[in-house]
């Protein structure tokens, strides 16, 4: 299968779509927009409630541990869904490169264990 240069004039017009699409958005949004400031509506506040203190208060690395597992099982789940799909085309090797990657997440479950990450004081 050959290609040229053309082929790419669709992909053009779809970033430029996205592009204006964007660019008209914050021009439009800037002239509908209010433009009544005041000391009130600048001042910075989260809930309703006046902030205080330092914002740069360092986190327990655990959430960090439990947001990476988030991640890595949310993505075990992306890939086992087109495999699950295409389960009886795949055969035996589909099979055994799905164990090899289920058995590569459970080791990895494992250390999590092992380290502790998942349980807080």
């Amino acid at each position: 299968m050959q290609s040229n240069q053309l082929d790419l004039i669709p992909i053009l017009m779809q970033l430029g779509l996205a592009a204006g699409f964007v660019f008209v958005t914050i021009i439009i949004s800037g002239f509908l927009g209010p433009k009544k400031a005041s000391k009130n509506k600048d001042v910075n506040f989260e809930c309703g409630i006046e902030s205080f203190g330092n914002a740069r208060v360092p986190f327990n690395v655990r959430y960090f541990l439990v947001a990476i597992l988030f991640v890595l099982f949310d993505v075990e789940v992306i890939f086992m869904y087109p495999w699950a799909v295409n389960f009886m085309e795949l055969g035996w090797e589909g099979l055994y490169k799905m164990g090899i990657f289920m058995f590569l997440l459970i080791i990895g479950l494992l250390y999590e264990f092992k380290k502790k990450g998942l349980e807080f004081e």
